[in-house]
């Protein structure tokens, strides 16, 4: 083919028609969404006692543990006791590893279920 006919060819503009019943489908689908219920709002009145005692809980925590830190000449509690007996355990894990292997699985199962979320919105 020469240039001359692949001009004459792309040239020729035919006249673009949807297929029977393209303007009905999307007709319908307008009014199926515009007939749809609003979307349920959010229950901030339930989610914020549980969103207040954990922001109270977090701040109980920092001041007991600024509180230790000032009373460092007292006697082990049983806490204490439980995580010296673990100390070994740590180390070994921290040998190998552990603390960026959980780090990898974390950060992989959230991106996944970042994912699977996007993916249930589109549907």
């Amino acid at each position: 083919m020469q240039d001359h006919e692949f001009d004459r060819i792309l040239s020729g503009e035919g006249d673009l028609v949807p297929s029977s019943g393209f303007a009905s489908a999307v007709m319908d689908a307008v009014r199926s969404e515009a007939s749809a219920p609003p979307p349920i709002p959010f229950p901030w009145a339930r989610a914020l006692p549980g969103i207040a005692a954990g922001v109270i809980a977090l701040v109980y925590l920092f001041i007991e543990v600024f509180r230790q830190a000032g009373n460092v000449t007292a006697a082990p509690s049983t806490l204490d006791k439980a995580f010296s007996s673990l100390a070994p355990a740590f180390r070994e894990a921290q040998m190998v590893g552990a603390g960026w292997i959980l780090a990898a699985l974390a950060l992989a199962y959230f991106c996944v279920k970042l994912s699977l979320l996007f993916a249930r919105d589109r549907a």
